[in-house]
This record gives C-alpha cells, structure tokens and sequence, in this order.
C-alpha cells in the first residue's frame, strides 16, 4: 500500500490505540542553555551494549540542539507530573522557569521528581522521514518504584494500574480466608473495579448510538455547560496535552461536532449540543441502571461520601 493511501490523521488515530509512557528528554544548547521536549517515542533497543531510542520532529524548535548533543537525559515521567508534560511541550516559553532540576553527565539537565532516569551518551543519529531517530547509551539510570508512571492512551493521559482479569484469576491465600480478602475489600481497587465494568458498558453504546469516541465524549461532556472553552482550560479538564487535543478537535469538527471560536477557543456546534445531550442522558441511564441495584438511599449516600473523600484528597 503507497503512502499517498493512508489519511495522517486516521493513522495517527491508529497508532494512538498503543499506550506509551512519557518522556521529557533534556540536553544543552550550543549557547549552554537547557532544553527540553516532551516524547512518548522512547524505547529500549539493547542491552549490551545499554542503547535506548527516541525521536524528534524536524520541525522541532529543538531539533538543532539535540542533533549536535553529546548527551542528552531521558527523564520518565510519573502519573502526578501532568503539568511537567504539558509544559515541555509547550512553545515559546522558558520551559525550565519553575522547574527543579540539576546537572547530569554533559551538564545535561536531569529532574528532580521523575520516576525514571536515564542518562545518555549520543551513539547515532538516523534518519526517519520526517522525524529524526536518536540513540543513546546509557551510562547512568535510577528510577523509583514508589512513582507510578504516567500514561499516554488515545491521545489522553493516563495511569497504569492492575487489570481487574488480574485481581479475578489470584487464588486465594490462607491469610484472605483467615483475615478477609484484603484485595476484595479495599477501596482502590473497589473503584477500578466499579470504573471498569460501568466504562466497559458505556463506551461502546457511545461509539455504536452516536458515534463518538470517549475521548470525544469527555469534550463534549464538559461543554454540555460551557459551549465555549479555552483550549488550555479543556485540555487540563480533560486531560489532553494540547497538541493531541486539537487532533481530537479536528477529528470532531469534521463531524460538526465542535469549531473554533478564534485560535485559541473551542465551541460547541449546535449538532455537537444536541449529541451532547444525548450522550449525557445515556450516560445517566447507564449509571441509573447500575445505581438501581443497590437499596434506597444508598446510592445518594454512596456518592456524597466519594464527593467527601475527594475533597479530603484535595
């Protein structure tokens, strides 16, 4: 199949379907000054000798500087450094103004909250298209098991977390029996749980009744009550890099969902308010649905005490 045959955005759509972690790679300019970007095409290609990999668009504004590096760090991101992400890879700002961070080898800056590291010496630079591919040896690496890594999963943010398959298949212990199931009762994983079977009902009647994806119907959830919205306010609310979330809107104004307002303001169409509304109620339905099954009052109760914890949380 020649190249001319595939749609960008539908590929990128595509490849979207494969989560990643996130990066933020950093080196020095020829003037000394850091730089830094945000990737998720990190990868490990060896390990003898230790060679990890990650590319970089030519259209990057820091693309000279990591080109003729000699070393460059790749800080791995954990799942509270959603800020930390989107800064890097935002433009036309000091990136490194509010930021800890503190030298490596090659004076390459390395952050202080991370929840891996890895500090590398330039092996190669390739070609590839429209991105330039380059690997690194790695000389030096920590990381923190303490940290769980943040995510990237069609074109959202993300956290890892047990498969609930994973929890269902464990056999129980003599302790469980003795002491209670301490998996089956404790509140992380009654959430995941809970969150699981509800999204895993409720996505694909999204998809199947009005055709939107979910992470066009969180957009489209948010704007239920505000037509109009910034892009970097949605993007927080949503949690979308911005990047990726105006991909989702260009996705969205084909479908005549949404459209830009000016260049930085998203607006719901009236389509887009009407499909709002339905997904909305079928959200409702959904939930209703699964609420119905517990006692009186319960439900209520049920959600006044998360609304509670949540606050507590902060």
């Amino acid at each position: 199949m020649s190249q001319t045959e595939f749609d960008p955005k539908d590929f990128r759509r595509a490849l979207s379907q494969f989560p990643t972690g996130v990066t933020v790679i950093t080196t020095l300019d020829a003037e000394g000054n850091p730089v830094g970007v945000t990737a998720s095409s990190f990868n490990s290609v060896s390990l003898d000798p230790t060679l990890v990999l990650w590319s970089i668009d030519k259209g990057a504004h820091s693309l000279a500087a990591f080109e003729k590096a000699e070393h460059f760090a790749v800080n791995i991101l954990g799942r509270d450094q959603v800020a930390t992400s989107n800064n890097f890879a935002s433009r036309g700002q000091d990136k490194f103004a509010n930021i800890d961070y503190s030298s490596g080898l090659g004076n390459a800056p390395l952050l202080t909250e991370f929840a891996a590291q890895f500090e590398c010496k330039t092996w190669a630079v390739y070609e590839g298209g429209d991105h330039l591919i380059l690997v690194g040896e790695v000389l030096k690496y920590r990381y923190n098991d303490s940290i769980e890594p943040l995510v990237f999963a069609r074109g959202s943010y993300a956290v890892s977390a047990q498969h609930p398959e994973m929890i269902k298949s464990s056999a129980p212990c003599d302790n469980d029996t003795q002491n209670g199931d301490f998996i089956g009762d404790y509140l992380l994983y009654l959430l995941r749980t809970v969150y699981q079977g509800l999204s895993s009902q409720l996505y694909p009647k999204l998809q199947s009744k009005c055709d939107v994806t979910p992470e066009e119907w969180r957009i489209l959830a948010r704007m239920v009550s505000c037509p109009a919205i910034s892009i970097k306010d949605l993007s927080g609310m949503v949690m979308q890099p911005e990047i990726a979330l105006r991909q989702t809107a260009d996705w969205m104004m084909e479908k005549g969902l949404v459209e830009y307002a000016d260049s930085e303001t998203l607006k719901v169409t009236a389509k887009g308010a009407d499909i709002a509304a339905k997904l909305r109620a079928l959200a409702i339905e959904e939930e209703s649905a699964l609420l119905s099954q517990l006692p009186a009052g319960h439900p209520e109760q049920l959600k006044s005490s998360l609304k509670a914890l949540i606050e507590k949380l902060g």
